[in-house]
């Protein structure tokens, strides 16, 4: 534990956001916990610090993480879940605190006291530069999503900084090894719930690589390449795809992730081939979103009349998709034809209002995108 850890400190700091699917596949929050109680003893001996040796840790768990999880789900498109995510983030969060301490901690010794608070608000910075990724990839957010979720986190420590009096009062308490005693005597067994998510999630993550030494499972490649895709590892995750695909050629899962991200990273011409080979497949893959995601590259490609052909076919099977229809009046609109473009713009609009409200955030932007045309027509 103690090799691996370091490890994935060194890459906190090199590459941030492979260290974060490193500690959710294979950190312990114990292990992130010990090295900031670590961190806080040095950093206590190198600057004027006004609080105490276990503030950090305590803060962290007890206010920043679950604040933060909060805020995220928020913002997240299908929320949070605090027993499954709370573990996961507070290692993540721990050793990007250490990894953000550790260097104002090696220069404190050198710099003057009146040079300390500028070193300070750099490593804040750089924490939460580093919580980017952190929040990014375990909760799958895009990057503006992700950026709000660690700006508005420090609303929590805003309250800490207000009612620093009572906390400090709090935390001593919780400090007291008899206090700690009788909280795990009485909550020990939720108290280990916490961390059941990440250990459930490195169990998985375990399970799959291990099916996946099988050189004739496409499903387990099929699956860590999902993992990768919600962490936002797209170079991962299209590799774990590329394999799926050798194993089985009709894969078509993989092969419409493939041409997702190959459009994503602006290689037009792969992702028309990779949905080619979807609806050549399984036209009805991923309720016909293959032929949608075919008609946006081919806007992409500036092949509009085919671009308008499949827009319209999907249209006419998923009448009601936000998406859709928001591409479908953009390639209306690009070829002049301005009242067909309003009238799937309005549809767009229609179509987002009036989904589950499970849905809203998913689809808002396509609504907002929409609108933006339409008042432009």
């Amino acid at each position: 534990m103690l090799t691996e850890g370091l490890r994935q400190l060194v890459q906190v700091w090199v590459r941030p956001g492979a260290a974060m699917g490193s500690i959710l596949d294979r950190g312990s929050a114990w292990f992130a916990l010990l090295l900031a109680l670590a961190v806080s003893v040095g950093l206590r001996a190198a600057a004027p610090v006004p609080f105490g040796l276990l503030t950090p840790v305590l803060t962290l768990a007890v206010i920043y993480v679950p604040g933060l999880t909060l805020i995220a789900g928020l913002v997240a498109r299908g929320g949070t879940h605090f027993q499954r995510d709370y573990a996961a983030l507070l290692a993540c969060t721990a050793m990007a605190w250490s990894a953000a301490a550790i260097p104002f901690t090696a220069v404190a010794f050198a710099l003057p006291e009146r040079a300390l608070g500028i070193a300070a608000i750099v490593a804040c910075l750089y924490f939460a530069f580093l919580m980017f990724f952190a929040v990014r990839t375990l909760f799958g957010l895009g990057g503006g999503a992700a950026f709000a979720a660690v700006a508005l986190s420090w609303i929590p420590l805003a309250a800490v900084a207000l009612l620093w009096g009572p906390i400090r009062f709090l935390f001593g308490w919780l400090a007291s090894p008899l206090f700690l005693f009788y909280l795990w005597y009485f909550l020990g067994g939720e108290l280990k719930d916490l961390g059941s998510g990440l250990r459930g999630g490195q169990q998985y993550r375990r399970m799959l690589e291990a099916a996946a030494v099988n050189p004739h499972d496409a499903d387990a490649q099929y699956q860590l390449g999902l993992i990768h895709l919600e962490r936002r590892q797209d170079t991962e995750a299209a590799r774990r795809f590329r394999n799926a695909t050798a194993i089985d050629r009709e894969a078509t899962g993989a092969h419409f992730e493939l041409g997702r991200i190959a459009r994503r990273q602006g290689r037009v011409a792969e992702a028309l081939e990779e949905f080619q080979t979807v609806l050549r497949q399984d036209e009805r893959h991923s309720s016909y979103e293959a032929r949608r995601d075919l008609g946006a590259a081919l806007l992409d490609a500036g092949r509009l009349p085919e671009a308008r052909r499949e827009l319209e076919i999907y249209a006419d099977r998923r009448p009601y998709d936000p998406e859709g229809l928001y591409y479908l009046g953009l390639a209306m609109e690009k070829q002049g034809d301005q009242p067909g473009a309003r009238d799937a713009y309005s549809r767009a609009i229609e179509a987002a209002r009036t989904a589950p409200r499970y849905r809203r955030r998913v689809v808002a932007q396509w609504s907002r995108l929409a609108q933006q045309h339409a008042q432009g027509i």
